[in-house]
């Protein structure tokens, strides 16, 4: 005999909330592994197309964790650029950490970005933007960033020349003459207010010092006005990249 589809539902409901909690989690997971192929619970939240983080931003921090990752070494210029992003969002502080948890996820490189991406075409320049600004934090873009976010582009249909000028607006801005690496350390060690031969303890007492001074979160606190914050965010991401510039130079962590 056919059952009617709206009663067949109502005795499954039935039976399973009188399964225990436990043997219906253990139920579900074999349901995950054996018949729906999936390996995680954030495996099935990609197949159902949902997200944890608030405003839909969960990809958006995974592909920026997978960019700061993909050096080999996340920095601390990548770190301060990820909380750039979430005060650009307006994040709150369960947001927040929920971003980090993305930017965790994707500094594994595990998830497969091609589908979701696909999925997110409506929102192709907003995500490329904040990738682009995650591969110039550090001050330029190497093969493996650009590489990943041409691909990414390419998911989200983007073209070439688009990408370009996505690129090409997050750049730093140069005078006519290119810096040599020589002058950049100069201007990396005149920033921090130390010199060549300084020792790292006095570079690192330098760096915290100016970065304690000039760093948006305490404007945020006080009222400050939004360009003031703007300037204070400009000037802490010129403090991480001479930084790293000098302890790289240095050879001290």
């Amino acid at each position: 005999m056919l059952w009617p589809a709206t009663l067949l539902g109502a005795v499954a409901g039935l039976a399973l909330a009188s399964i225990p909690g436990a043997m219906l989690g253990g139920l579900l997971g074999q349901v995950l592994d054996r018949r729906l192929r999936l390996q995680s619970w954030a495996a099935l939240r990609e197949r159902l197309g949902g997200r944890a983080a608030p405003r839909d931003e969960w990809l958006l921090f995974v592909l920026l964790g997978r960019l700061a990752k993909s050096g080999g070494q996340v920095l601390s210029t990548h770190i301060h650029q990820a909380r750039t992003e979430m005060q650009r969002l307006g994040l709150d502080a369960t947001g927040q950490r929920q971003a980090i948890a993305a930017f965790a996820q994707g500094k594994t490189g595990r998830d497969s970005l091609r589908g979701p991406l696909r999925r997110q075409r409506e929102r192709s320049e907003t995500l490329l933007r904040a990738c682009w600004r995650m591969a110039w934090a550090d001050g330029h873009v190497d093969q493996a960033e650009r590489e990943l976010i041409m691909l990414w582009g390419k998911w989200l249909q983007v073209s070439s020349a688009t990408q370009a000028q996505l690129s090409e607006a997050y750049a730093p801005q140069r005078g006519p003459l290119v810096s040599t690496a020589s002058n950049a350390y100069q201007s990396a060690l005149n920033r921090l207010n130390v010199s060549a031969d300084a020792e790292p303890a006095q570079i690192k007492q330098a760096y915290r010092r100016l970065l304690s001074r000039h760093h948006p979160d305490k404007l945020l606190g006080s009222g400050a006005s939004p360009e003031r914050v703007r300037e204070a965010t400009e000037r802490t991401r010129e403090l991480h990249q001479a930084y790293d510039l000098i302890r790289q130079r240095h050879g001290f962590r």
